[in-house]
C-alpha cells in the first residue's frame, strides 16, 4: 500500500460515471486514478494502486474478466476490488467470488455507500499489508538462536495485537462518521457498546462474543448518516412520512456493513437491522418476534431505549433514570425479551458505574 493518501483505481467506460465517482472519492480524500476500459485499468495497477472500483457492463472486456487478469497477478492477491453493476443475481454474485471480486455496489450508486465501502476495504488492505509486512520480517530474521526465535515471535504477536486494534479503531471512526451529524451521539453510542457487553456476560455468553458485542452494538444506528438533518435533528415530533424516513436507517445501515468477512462488522449488520424489533412483534422494519430476532439485536434493544430515553435530544428533555426503569418494567415481554430485561436490571450497579464514568469523560472532554 502506497504510504501517503491511498489510490483508488475507477474503471468505468462512460466519462460521466468516472468523473462522479472521482469527485466522490476525492471529496473523501482519496487520490483517484481513472480508466475506460480493462487494458488502460491494467496498464494503472503499476502506479500503486489500493483499491479498485470496477463498472460490471464494459464493452469488449467486461468487469468479471478485468478481475480475473488482475488476480493473475500474485502481486494483486489482497488488491480490493468492488464492482458497481446493475446486475446482481445468483449467477453473477457466484461469478464474482469466482474471479476474485470483494464487494458489490448497485446501480444507481449512493454516494455515503461507495465511500464507505471503499474506506472499509482500503482499511482491510492496510491491516493485511502490515500482518504481511511483519510475517516477511520475522521469515527474514530468524536465523539466530533460540533466543532470538522467540523474541522474533513475540514481535510477531504484538504486531498482530497491533493490527487488530487498528481494525477495531477503524471501526470506531467509521461509526462516528457516520454519526457525525449529531454532537450528542459520540457517548451514547460508546455506551451502547459498554452496556451490551456487560448485559451479554451477564447473560452467559462466552467472552470472545461479549467481546464482539462491544465492538458491534456501537454500529446500531450507522444508518443515520443517510437520514436528512431536518429528520434527524428535528426539534418537535416526527410525522408519519418523516417517521418512514427515520426507519429507513435499519435497512440502510445493514446495507453499508453487509458483504464483510469481519465477524464484527457481520454482528454489526445484525444488530443495525434488528435493534428496533420488538419481542411481541410490533417492531421494524421486518416486524420480527420473540426469539425470531437474534439475542445481540434484543440486547442492544434494552441498552439503546435506556441510554437514549436517559439522554437530552432536541425534541425533549433527558427523563430521570427511575423513570426510565419504570417504563421498561412495563414493556417486558412487548417491546423487551423479559429474560434480557432481567439481566439488565441485575447489572445495573455496572451499568451505571460505566454511565458515569462515561459521563464524566464527556463532561472533561477526554
Amino acid at each position: 500500500m502506497s504510504e501517503g493518501i491511498p489510490v483508488i483505481l475507477v474503471v468505468d467506460d462512460d466519462p460521466l460515471v468516472r468523473e462522479s465517482h472521482r469527485k466522490v472519492l476525492e471529496r473523501a480524500s482519496f487520490s483517484v486514478e481513472t480508466a475506460s476500459d480493462g487494458l488502460e485499468a491494467l496498464s494503472k495497477l503499476a502506479l500503486g494502486v489500493d483499491l479498485v472500483v470496477l463498472d460490471g457492463e464494459m464493452p469488449h472486456m467486461d468487469g468479471f474478466e478485468v478481475a480475473s487478469r488482475i488476480r493473475e497477478d500474485p502481486r494483486n492477491d489482497i488488491l480490493p476490488i468492488i464492482m458497481v453493476t446493475g446486475l446482481f443475481g445468483r449467477g453473477e454474485q457466484r461469478r464474482a467470488m469466482e474471479v476474485g471480486i470483494d464487494d458489490f455496489v448497485t446501480k444507481p450508486v449512493d454516494p455515503p455507500l461507495l465511500e464507505f465501502r471503499c474506506r472499509w476495504l482500503v482499511e482491510r488492505k492496510r491491516s493485511f499489508d502490515a500482518v504481511r509486512g511483519e510475517n516477511r520480517n520475522l521469515r527474514e530474521s530468524v536465523e539466530g538462536t533460540t533466543e532470538n526465535l522467540r523474541k522474533a515471535l513475540e514481535e510477531m504477536t504484538e504486531a498482530r495485537r497491533s493490527t487488530f486494534a487498528a481494525h477495531l479503531d477503524t471501526i470506531r471512526r467509521l461509526t462516528l462518521a457516520a454519526e457525525y451529524k449529531d454532537a450528542d451521539t459520540a457517548g451514547h453510542i460508546e455506551r451502547i457498546g459498554r452496556f451490551s457487553q456487560i448485559v451479554g456476560r451477564s447473560m452467559g455468553l462466552a467472552p470472545g462474543r461479549a467481546e464482539r458485542l462491544l465492538h458491534a452494538a456501537p454500529m446500531h444506528d450507522v444508518g443515520k448518516i443517510a437520514i436528512p438533518d431536518r429528520v434527524l435533528l428535528k426539534a418537535g415530533e416526527l410525522d408519519e412520512h418523516e417517521w418512514t424516513i427515520m426507519r429507513s436507517h435499519t435497512t440502510t445501515g445493514a446495507r453499508l456493513l453487509s458483504n464483510s468477512p469481519s465477524p464484527i462488522l457481520q454482528l454489526g449488520e445484525t444488530i443495525a437491522l434488528t435493534h428496533h424489533e420488538r419481542w411481541d412483534g410490533t417492531g421494524y422494519p421486518h416486524r420480527l418476534q420473540r426469539d425470531e430476532i437474534p439475542l445481540e439485536g434484543r440486547i442492544c434493544a434494552v441498552v439503546d431505549f435506556f441510554d437514549a430515553l436517559t439522554m437530552d435530544r432536541p425534541y425533549r428533555s433527558a427523563f430521570p433514570v427511575p423513570k426510565v426503569l419504570e417504563m421498561m418494567q412495563e414493556q417486558s415481554s412487548r417491546h423487551f425479551d423479559p429474560d434480557v430485561l432481567e439481566a439488565f436490571m441485575g447489572s445495573l450497579p455496572d451499568i451505571e458505574h460505566a454511565r458515569q464514568e462515561s459521563l464524566t469523560a464527556s463532561a472533561t472532554g477526554r
